[in-house]
């Protein structure tokens, strides 16, 4: 009797779940979502769509005011809000699936979820997201600021004694590795409560120590250049650039770059005007002189045996070193003076200026054997000698006008050779580099504007001779200077 008992009651059940499609469409809009649903704290049950909506975005609001501290750089805080990180609910369409619950299936099924949810709770996870542009802000204006470069062990060279100064970590924030991080930890398993967040942050560790640092005694190489006939802005520029690299430590491996050491050439960086080379002539420029400091530092190297890799020479030959022994530097046409430290040890780079006297010494630890003496030699392959002066008639300027260029430059080309020698006998004779620099005659320019053709054919007849001091002569006979009435009268 039992058993048709079931079979009936299961018919019934059946012929129900037949009329309920009917009846649904019409009742759609009044649903409500059943007891015992919740999407994470909420709960849902008997409200209608947008009432459960409502109430989600009520407690999501309350989240905004919820302190997370992110920890930036060797634990330093940086507190923010949910608001500030933009926070906001992410999977919306869950209350589309609350509402469906007990609605899906057969009637068997509906019958079976709604008994579940007499038993147990249908929890639904709350999904946030955050704003992309206000996190990526955060982490980059407040939490970078706690950034540390590393600075690895230094020396200092007082009273003729080093002194080696500890160095520090380094902490950088990687920002996109901290950015997943903090949106992963916020939008899924976050329980709302206050919390803090430890960033992804880089560490770099300095290099050096007392030990290795101490090896560095003795003199590998020293070398100076006077520049006695400079004025004071030139003098003054070849100080500042030997005090900016002053005290420099090289690491075995790292690579030294003049430009990168001594500039920007302004004047906040302690630079003034001077001659310098520019499209073969001498003129005025800021930090003019700077490439006296970089060829005695090219000198000192060498005789350090250190590996030299960039060197130009100048376009016009220099006084202070011999041809080819010069390196120039210049910002503008990309050209710098570089070198490695090809030492198993670390060097330390010595500059200072005396009576207008600029030397560099480099310290290190002397592995080369007693005996083993290095020296280089300048040679000349030719001297290119200036013909005559040029000079330019000028008919819109007045006879009697002179404007004169009488920096003369000869040209030469040269090599460098460096000669090694072990007990006093020659082991070693390497060329260094080779080097070509540009002939630049005197130049004048001249006025020949005049009504009177003697005076015309005169001056354009010393301009044919190719000699400035000879047109000088000639504008001095044909122009006299004026008379003073007051010398006429006495």
């Amino acid at each position: 009797m039992e058993k048709w008992m079931r079979r009936g009651f299961l018919c019934a059940l059946m012929l129900a779940g037949m009329l309920v499609p009917k009846t649904m469409a019409a009742a759609k809009e009044n649903d409500v979502i059943k007891e015992g649903i919740f999407v994470g704290e909420v709960d849902l049950s008997g409200m209608s769509a947008r009432e459960a909506e409502e109430a989600v975005e009520a407690y999501v609001d309350t989240l905004s005011d919820v302190e997370i501290t992110l920890l930036a750089a060797e634990d330093n805080e940086v507190p923010v809000t949910a608001g500030e990180l933009g926070i906001s609910w992410a999977n919306r369409e869950i209350i589309t699936e609350a509402l469906e619950v007990g609605t899906r299936g057969n009637v068997i099924e509906r019958y079976k979820m709604l008994k579940d949810l007499q038993r147990e709770n249908l929890i639904y996870p709350l999904e946030l997201s955050f704003d992309f542009q206000g996190l990526t802000d955060i982490l980059i204006d407040e939490c970078t600021q706690y950034d540390v470069e590393a600075l690895d062990a230094s020396l200092i060279r007082e009273n003729d004694q080093f002194r080696v100064v500890g160095g520090n970590t380094g902490y950088a924030l990687d920002v996109e590795a901290s950015f997943d991080k903090v949106h992963e930890l916020l939008a899924s398993g976050w329980d709302g409560q206050p919390c803090s967040i430890p960033l992804v942050v880089e560490v770099s560790q300095p290099r050096g120590s007392a030990e290795e640092l101490a090896r560095v005694k003795d003199v590998l190489g020293t070398f100076t250049t006077s520049y006695g006939s400079s004025n004071f802005n030139r003098s003054e520029n070849i100080a500042n650039g030997c005090e900016l690299i002053n005290g420099t430590v090289l690491y075995p491996g790292d690579e030294f770059s003049m430009l990168e050491c001594v500039t920007p050439f302004t004047a906040e960086n302690g630079y003034y005007m001077a001659g310098s080379f520019m499209n073969n002539q001498v003129v005025d420029s800021m930090g003019g002189g700077i490439c006296q400091v970089s060829t005695t530092l090219y000198n000192t190297v060498l005789l350090s045996e250190l590996e030299v890799t960039e060197r130009s020479n100048h376009s016009m030959i220099v006084s202070y070193v011999d041809p080819s022994a010069d390196a120039a530097i210049a910002e503008s046409a990309d050209k710098d003076f570089r070198f490695v430290n090809n030492l198993d040890c670390p060097i330390y780079i010595e500059g200072h200026t005396e009576n207008k006297q600029l030397t560099f010494t480099i310290y290190g630890e002397e592995s080369r054997d007693p005996g083993r003496e290095v020296r280089y030699e300048s040679k000349v392959l030719e001297v290119i000698n200036p013909p005559a002066d040029v000079i330019t008639a000028e008919p819109a300027l007045p006879l009697g006008y002179l404007a004169a260029d009488n920096n003369l430059h000869i040209g030469y080309r040269a090599e460098l050779w460096k000669i090694v020698t072990e007990n006093g006998q020659e082991t070693e004779r390497t060329q260094i580099n080779s080097s070509s620099y540009r002939m630049v005659p005197r130049s004048a320019v001249v006025g020949v504007g005049t009504e009177d053709p003697y005076a015309y054919e005169e001056i354009m007849a010393a301009i044919g001779t190719g000699s400035i001091e000879h047109v000088a002569n000639v504008i001095a006979y044909l122009v006299p200077p004026p008379v003073d009435p007051a010398a006429e009268e006495q």
